[in-house]
C-alpha cells in the first residue's frame, strides 16, 4: 500500500513538473518549471509561462525570442528597412522598431513567446501576432545579428488588446 502511494505521488510530481511549455497558463513560476528556468508572467491573462532575457536561438522549440519596447520617448518616425543604411532617423541610443518609431535601446525587454500559425494556436485572450498586428500592438522577433529590424516575421501568441 505504501509503495503504491509513493509511486502515485512520484508520477503526479513528474506530470506536474514536465511538459509545461512557453505560453501555457500559470499562477506561479513553479507552474512553468520546477528547475527555475522559466517564469510565470502574471501580468498576462491567466499567466504566461516564458523566459525573460532570451536571444536568437535560446528559446525552446515551441517559441521565438520577441523584443518589446514598453517605453517610447519619441514619436519620431523611422523606416526599419533603411535605418542602418545611412537614413538614420533614430539617435545612436535608439532603435527603429518594427512599428516605424524610434525607441530607447535600454527600454528593450525580451521574452520567449509561443509561436503560432493562426489564432486557433493561441489561448483565449491571446492573438497570433501577424506582421500587421506586430506593427499595431507591439513586439517583434529579435533579428539575427546583421539582419534588419522586421526581417524576421515569425508569428507569436501575445495578449490581445
Amino acid at each position: 500500500m505504501m509503495l503504491r502511494l509513493s509511486l502515485a505521488v512520484s508520477l503526479l510530481f513528474l506530470a506536474v513538473a514536465c511538459g509545461d511549455q512557453i505560453g501555457d497558463s500559470c499562477s506561479l513560476s513553479t507552474d512553468c518549471s520546477s528547475t527555475g528556468d522559466r517564469i510565470c508572467d502574471t501580468n498576462s491573462p491567466g499567466g504566461y509561462c516564458t523566459i525573460i532575457g532570451c536571444d536568437v536561438g535560446t528559446c525552446p522549440d515551441e517559441a521565438v525570442c520577441v523584443r518589446f519596447f514598453p517605453v517610447t520617448s519619441s514619436n519620431r518616425p523611422c523606416d526599419p528597412a533603411t535605418e542602418d543604411q545611412g537614413a538614420n532617423a533614430c539617435t545612436a541610443d535608439e532603435v527603429c522598431t518594427f512599428s516605424g518609431t524610434c525607441a530607447p535601446r535600454n527600454s528593450e525587454v525580451r521574452f520567449c513567446m509561443k509561436t503560432c500559425g493562426g489564432d486557433g494556436d493561441c489561448r483565449d485572450d491571446y492573438e497570433c501576432r501577424t506582421t500587421e498586428l506586430m506593427k499595431e500592438h507591439g513586439g517583434e522577433p529579435v533579428p539575427e545579428s546583421g539582419e534588419a529590424t522586421g526581417s524576421k516575421t515569425t508569428r507569436f501568441c501575445a495578449t490581445a488588446p
